[in-house]
């Protein structure tokens, strides 16, 4: 039987780091800490991105001025010398005569209004991939935060738990020295340390992958020592599953995207139709020679006789439907996505709460009842090694649990463009 004194440290030192992992950090004060919504504000103001669909919106308002705009009269002079060809006896003098033709374009009002219809609906197209480029990034900041956070909790356990090898390998090594453990267990707990260092090194490093990855997301807006203002187990709540089903249809970017190019598609139906009208064109020409001035004016019409846009009006139709079959899958598929985010966020809310009341207070008992029996000499040290190292399991399953339920929630603000939009520059 091993020395009881012994035993009772080794077996005190992993009660005592099992019962503080689960324990809330003392805040420190750090000069550049962000909220989820700072966070948010920052990078939506700083992505390049951003700033190009921002961009593309104003190219389509000056769209429209285009598209209002009448058209433009055209003027023509001619002058020139009279050249004789009967002797001046007969004809006088030569002179030189002018020519000033105006001609003004009469624009067809059924196929201006389709066109300004169509910019119109094209601002509106616009807005709406605006408005879906700033849902993506935002869901994505606020799920690289988090993941930072989940990234930064882990490295701190995984640090924590080399810690405590470390310690006690020192005691094993102590013991083995003074012959009252066996070499056995150094060999043990040396090969516990080199394990416990290697799932440290990756913990930071996948942590600071993380960190790289925010600075990426908020164009390098952000200080390399910044630091989260938020928590793993931060509340999630949505309106009841039935209201965001009849909400998120109508106010999903990516579905306003499809119905505003819908409505394009259908005005540009009518402008190609409109397009068949005889075009027409008022004329005014004024001439004066030497003997004569004349004011004449006329019309010029275009009659699409042999060729009735024939291609163009199909081609426009079949445009329209594309676009209203696109439109009825993506309601479908948004309704879809938003049952998947929904259920994610059940099944991890449902973990979170398993491993929060049972899950871990079962393996904490077990940890507990190895201890005891270590104690008593029934079970050895790897018995007590092996329930530490499940213990470390369910406790890297609940922040993978609670990182998953933020996850879904963002899912679900991102599908219904939900974020702190006024705080933004536009």
């Amino acid at each position: 039987m091993r020395n009881n004194s012994t035993s009772y440290l080794l077996v005190s030192l992993l009660l005592l780091f099992f019962s503080s992992t689960n324990s809330t950090a003392e805040l420190v004060e750090e000069p550049n800490k962000l909220t989820i919504p700072a966070l948010q504000q920052l990078g939506l103001e700083a992505n390049g991105l951003v700033r190009a669909a921002r961009s593309q919106v104003n190219i389509a308002e000056s769209g429209v001025v285009s598209a209002s705009a009448l058209p433009n009269p055209q003027v023509t002079f001619m002058a020139g010398p009279d050249s004789r060809r009967l002797p001046e006896s007969l004809t006088g003098p030569a002179g030189t005569q002018r020519q000033v033709t105006v001609s003004q374009p009469i624009e067809n009002p059924f196929l201006r209004s389709a066109r300004i219809g169509s910019a119109e609906a094209n601002v509106d197209a616009s807005e709406a991939v605006f408005d879906q480029v700033r849902a993506d990034l935002a869901a994505r900041l606020r799920v690289s935060a988090y993941e930072l956070l989940l990234r930064q909790e882990q490295a701190e356990m995984e640090t924590g738990i080399h810690d405590l090898m470390k310690e006690i390998q020192r005691r094993i090594k102590v013991s083995v020295e003074v012959g009252e453990t066996a070499r056995f267990e150094l060999i043990r707990a040396d090969t516990e340390v080199l394990s416990a260092a290697s799932r440290m090194e990756a913990a930071n490093l996948n942590a600071e992958r993380a960190r790289v990855v925010l600075i990426q997301l908020a164009a390098g807006a952000l200080q390399n020592d910044f630091t989260i203002e938020a928590e793993l187990t931060d509340p999630v709540t949505f309106p009841p599953l039935e209201t965001l089903r009849q909400e998120i249809p109508n106010i999903n970017p990516d579905i306003q995207r499809l119905e505003a190019e819908q409505d394009r598609a259908k005005l540009r139906i009518s402008q190609e139709k409109a397009a068949v009208l005889p075009s027409v064109n008022i004329l005014y020409s004024n001439y004066q020679d030497a003997q004569f001035a004349s004011n004449t004016a006329g019309v010029n019409l275009e009659i699409p006789l042999f060729y009735r846009r024939r291609g163009e009006i199909d081609s426009a139709i079949f445009d329209s439907a594309r676009v209203r079959e696109t439109l009825e899958y993506r309601r479908f598929e948004v309704g879809q996505q938003l049952e998947a985010a929904w259920q994610a966020k059940q099944i991890a809310r449902r973990r979170v709460e398993m491993f929060e009341g049972g899950i871990v207070t079962e393996a904490r008992l077990a940890l507990s009842i190895a201890q005891t029996a270590y104690r008593l000499g029934e079970r050895g040290f790897i018995e007590v090694l092996d329930t530490q190292r499940v213990l470390r399991n369910v406790l890297a399953e609940l922040l993978q649990a609670r990182f998953e339920l933020q996850a879904a929630a963002a899912e679900i603000d991102r599908l219904r463009a939900h974020y702190p939009k006024e705080q933004f520059s536009e």
